[in-house]
């Protein structure tokens, strides 16, 4: 997303604070209000972050609560931006400012600069943060079906005596008949090879998977 398209959003993002109810709590609402978000303070700690926050600040010391890191211990794609409040620079606080994986920090005492900026480098982070996990997940994905599909073509390979292509072709040929993909057909030639070579194994006689299946009409 484009730094401006963040900017210009800002307005619309609902904001939570998590800090006790205190003057530096206070000052925060008051300047993202100023800001133009709707803003709202939580404390003590809820068990979960309610889904219509987009950013949160939160408090983080020394000695951050149990359930602190229970709350954002989801990935990008599924937790809202994390902006950590610093009321020290120790060793112990940036350690669990990293563990909580914040997008961006703010320290006390609050000033009038500061919040905006931070809030608008915590979105960027937070945006590229989605894209690239969500490019991971279909990279993954894609690595997965490739190896179902090859798995699936060696079963009926051993089992029909075909060659790599024709038994390609076997379950590019059932996908299409059944309207699915062929990592969805290769998962249940697998999952049928699995099921069967389970009963082989106790001595009754099973037919090997799509063994009904014409393995010639892929040949075609």
């Amino acid at each position: 997303m484009a730094t401006s398209s963040i900017i210009k959003d800002l307005r619309a993002l609902r904001v939570l604070v998590m800090h006790p109810r205190d003057s530096h709590a206070e000052e925060l609402l008051q300047q993202v209000t100023r800001i133009g978000c709707r803003a709202e303070a939580i404390w003590p700690l809820p068990q979960s972050v309610p889904d219509c926050a987009d950013v949160v600040f939160v408090e983080v010391n020394e000695t951050p609560s149990r359930g602190l890191r229970h709350l954002f211990d989801g990935g990008a794609t599924s937790r809202p931006t994390l902006i950590g409040i610093a009321g020290y620079e120790n060793p112990s606080v940036l350690q669990n400012l990293l563990e909580l994986r914040v997008d961006a920090v703010v320290t006390k005492p609050l000033r009038a600069y500061g919040v905006l900026s931070s809030m608008v480098m915590a979105r960027r982070i937070w945006h590229e943060f989605r894209c690239v996990e969500k490019t991971i997940s279909k990279l993954k994905s894609k690595v997965e079906n490739t190896q179902k599909i090859s798995q699936a073509k060696f079963i009926l390979m051993r089992l029909h005596k075909i060659s790599e292509e024709e038994a390609y072709r076997t379950i590019r040929s059932q996908a299409m008949s059944k309207r699915t993909t062929t990592a969805e057909i290769a998962q249940a030639i697998i999952n049928a090879d699995g099921i069967l070579g389970n009963i082989s194994s106790k001595g009754e006689e099973v037919e090997a998977p799509l063994g009904r299946l014409d393995i010639r009409s892929a040949k075609s």
